[in-house]
C-alpha cells in the first residue's frame, strides 16, 4: 500500500510504502550437505590365502550370523594335513623310543653303571623329542583349523550383503598381508541409516545432540525426510583451509527409499516458531529522513520507556535529564574550544554539540518500527525480536499492533 504524506521537519512530499504485522511460521536453519550410510557395517577379510571355490551369497542377500559366505579351495591344505599326520607319527615314535631308552638309562644309573652325564644327555634327548612331538601336533591343529574354519568365510553379524568383490576362481590374500582387501561388506541394518554431514566452524555452535533435522535428495524430488542429530565428532576436518566438523544424523528408512551413498541437502533446525507475529525485515531497518537526529532520538527514547519496568523507567528519565544538563554544559565548553563526551548508563555516547545530535541507543534484541499517527505525524514503537529469517522477523510487544501500518520504505 502506498500513501503520500507530508513528513514533519521537511518541505518535500514523501511517499511511504507500508506493511503490516502478519502471523505465520518462522524457522531459522543451518544448511549443509551429507552422505547417507548404514549405521553399522562389517568388512570381511579372509583369514587365509587361497582360491575361491564357491560363493554362497550375492548383493543384497540377507544373512545370519555364522552363515557361510564363501568357501576357499582346500586341496593343498588336505595334502599338507596328510603330510603333517606322518610328521606327528614320526615324532611320536622317536619320543617313545627315547622314553624307553631313558628308562633303561635311569635303571643303569641307579646301579652306578653309567655316569651322571650320560643320564643327563638321555633326559635332554627325551625333552627335545617331546618338544618336536608337540610342535608337530600343533602344526596339525593349525592345518585342521584352516580346513574346517578359515576356508569357510562366514558372516560375523546379522545383516545384508552390500558389496561382494570376489568371484569363483579368484585368489584372495589373508588379512595379515599388506595387499589384503575386504571381499564382502555387510550392513547390519538398512532400516535405520545415518547421515554424515560436514558443518563449518562458524555454524557448528548452533548444532546440538537431539536437534531436529530436515533433508532432501535430488533423486527423490518433492519429498522431505526428517532426522535427529545423534553425535558431533570433535575431530576437525581441514580442507582448503576451511575447518569443519562431522555431524552424525540418525534417520529412519523403514520404507527402504534411502540407499547407502546417496547425497542429500541437510537443514539443521536452529529455531522454529508457529503462529508467530512477524514483520518484514525492511520495516525494522527503516529510519525516517524527514526528522532531524534530535527528533529521532527523542521519539526513540520515549518509545523505549514502554519496554521498561517502573524502576528502569525512572532511572532512564533521570539519566536523560542529566544528559540535558551535561549537554548544555558541553555546549558552553564548546564555545571555549572544549569537546566533551557524556558517560551515562555504563557507556560513552556523543552529545549535542553545536547542533549535532547524539546517537539514539537501541538495546540488543530491540528494534524500532515507525508509523504515521492519526494526525499524520511520524511515531515509533520499540519491539523485541526473536527468530530472524530472510522472509521476516519474529517480534514481541505488549501493544496491540494488529492492522497497524508500519513504514517499510519511503520515496521522495
Amino acid at each position: 500500500m502506498i500513501l503520500t504524506a507530508a513528513c514533519s521537519g521537511s518541505n518535500a512530499a514523501v511517499s511511504y510504502e507500508f506493511t503490516t504485522v502478519r502471523r505465520g511460521t518462522l524457522e531459522r536453519s543451518v544448511s549443509s550437505s551429507g552422505t547417507i550410510n548404514p549405521v553399522s557395517t562389517a568388512r570381511i577379510l579372509p583369514q587365509m590365502s587361497g582360491k575361491v571355490e564357491k560363493i554362497f551369497v550375492d548383493f543384497n542377500d540377507t544373512v545370519k550370523r555364522g552363515d557361510i559366505l564363501a568357501e576357499l579351495n582346500t586341496e593343498m591344505l588336505r595334502l599338507r594335513r596328510d603330510q603333517q599326520y606322518a610328521a606327528v607319527r614320526k615324532a611320536r615314535a622317536n619320543y617313545r623310543l627315547q622314553l624307553q631308552n631313558y628308562n633303561s638309562q635311569l635303571a643303569l644309573a641307579d646301579r652306578d653303571f653309567i655316569s651322571e652325564f650320560e643320564l643327563l644327555n638321555s633326559v635332554t634327548s627325551l625333552e627335545n623329542l617331546a618338544a618336536d612331538l608337540e610342535v608337530a601336533e600343533t602344526n596339525l591343529r593349525v592345518i585342521e583349523t584352516e580346513i574346517n574354519q578359515h576356508a569357510f568365510i562366514t558372516s560375523p553379524i546379522d545383516g545384508i550383503v552390500l558389496d561382494r568383490r570376489i568371484n569363483e576362481g579368484d585368489t584372495v590374500t589373508d588379512s595379515s598381508s599388506s595387499g589384503a582387501a575386504s571381499i564382502f561388506t555387510l550392513a547390519e541394518n538398512l532400516r535405520e541409516m545415518q547421515i554424515e554431514a560436514n558443518i563449518g566452524e562458524l555454524d557448528v555452535a548452533a548444532v546440538y545432540i537431539g536437534q531436529a533435522v530436515r533433508f532432501t535428495l535430488e533423486s527423490l524430488p518433492g519429498r522431505r525426510f526428517n532426522g535427529e542429530v545423534e553425535n558431533i565428532r570433535m575431530v576437525p576436518v581441514v580442507a582448503n583451509n576451511v575447518v569443519s566438523y562431522t555431524v552424525i544424523i540418525r534417520v529412519d528408512n523403514h520404507d527402504g527409499s534411502l540407499f547407502p551413498g546417496m547425497t542429500c541437502a541437510v537443514e539443521f533446525i536452529v529455531a522454529r516458531a508457529e503462529n508467530a507475529q512477524m514483520i518484514s525485515n525492511a520495516a525494522l531497518r527503516y529510519t525516517p529522513t524527514g526528522l532531524s537526529p534530535e527528533e529521532i532520538e527523542e521519539k526513540v527514547f520515549f518509545a523505549s520507556l514502554d519496554l521498561m519496568d517502573e524502576e528502569q523507567r525512572a532511572a532512564a528519565i533521570t539519566e536523560r535529564n542529566q544528559d540535558v544538563v551535561n549537554a548544555a554544559r558541553t555546549a558552553q565548553n564548546q564555545r571555549s574550544g572544549v569537546v566533551a563526551l557524556l558517560t551515562g548508563g555504563g557507556r560513552t555516547r556523543p552529545v549535542v554539540i553545536q547542533g549535532r545530535a547524539r546517537t539514539a541507543d537501541v538495546p540488543e534484541g530491540v528494534r524500532n518500527l515507525w508509523y504515521l499517527s492519526d494526525t499524520n505525524t511520524l511515531e515509533v514503537i520499540q519491539v523485541r525480536i526473536g527468530i530472524v529469517t530472510n522472509s521476516g522477523t519474529e517480534i514481541f510487544t505488549s501493544e496491540d499492533i494488529n492492522g497497524r501500518q508500519f513504514i517499510l520504505r519511503e520515496r521522495r
